[in-house]
């Protein structure tokens, strides 16, 4: 007789069983993400005008996105775009030779340890770490201090409040999180191709690209979409060290909820992120072969 989780089973009951097994997350994934993502989708198909809805079903808020202000919403896309491209590629590049080194330089018993020091800011609250980069990029910070004090700069330097400042906090989180992906990938590669491939004559670079970096390249994929997904959407790090200076998509959505409480033109805005975090998706998984991960 079969047995799930020691508890006797007849043969006819076990595939009714586990055929139920998804339900749980099937169910979640309804009410927290589908359900959800529809209610956005109609409201963005209403619009508002002193708190009353006087028009259905209309894509006038789409319309609004693509011509309110001059292109100010558009322009926001871009920023919102350009700053993840950057974010991605930065954090990759920063975070691929840490997880090399840990992997493959690193002895097997230190590198929990490591591991353990690189998760050890995920324990800081998020708002915590923006407004600490804040403070080091002030005009009273350490590093405008250092310049004047190596004589490379006349007076105090504040690099917050620019696009440098909200890159600089995305990649100092992103490339960790980036490194564990990678690292979790290098360590599976089997060892033995490696060795072949230096047995028939390849040299240490030429493993890396023949072998290593091949191989990789799912973690890198996973990773870098995530990265990707995680920093387009993000409202604190652009508002705290990017300030006022170049909107992003997030903040201009957050406009639209806190100052007008124009819940559709905010909710159109939401599709056309979700829009372009798709896009996103299928652009990984075709190139990269991250659904194959």
């Amino acid at each position: 007789m079969r047995t799930i989780a020691g508890l006797p089973m007849t043969t006819r009951a076990a595939p009714r069983l586990l055929a139920w097994a998804p339900a749980p997350a099937v169910i979640w994934t309804a009410l927290f993400f589908i359900l959800p993502l529809l209610a956005m989708a109609l409201v963005s198909l209403t619009r508002r005008e002193r708190g009353q809805t006087v028009d259905l079903w209309t894509f006038a808020n789409y319309g609004t996105f693509l011509t309110q202000g001059g292109g100010v919403f558009l322009e926001a896309l871009r920023n919102s775009i350009e700053v993840t491209l950057i974010v991605t590629v930065l954090s990759v590049l920063v975070a691929y030779p840490i997880a090399y080194v840990l992997a493959y330089r690193v002895p097997a018993r230190w590198q929990r340890v490591l591991l353990v020091l690189l998760v050890l800011p995920f324990w800081t609250s998020y708002v915590i770490r923006s407004y600490s980069w804040l403070l080091v990029l002030s005009e009273k910070g350490i590093i405008s201090l250092a310049l004047q004090g190596l004589g490379l700069a006349d007076g105090p330097v504040g690099l917050g409040n620019t696009r440098g400042a909200t890159v600089l906090g995305f990649v100092h989180f992103f490339a960790m999180l980036l490194t564990l992906t990678i690292y979790a990938n290098l360590v599976q590669i089997r060892e033995s191709y490696r060795r072949a491939a230096a047995d028939l004559g390849a040299s240490p670079l030429q493993v890396f690209l023949r072998i290593t970096m091949p191989l990789s390249l799912p973690g890198v994929a996973v990773g870098a979409f995530l990265t990707f997904v995680l920093a387009i959407g993000d409202y604190v790090t652009p508002q705290i060290l990017g300030g006022s200076r170049e909107l992003l998509l997030p903040q201009a959505i957050m406009l639209q909820v806190g100052r007008t409480a124009d819940f559709p033109l905010a909710s159109a805005m939401s599709m056309v992120l979700m829009a372009v975090v798709t896009l996103a998706y299928l652009l990984f998984a075709r190139h990269l072969r991250m659904d194959r991960v």
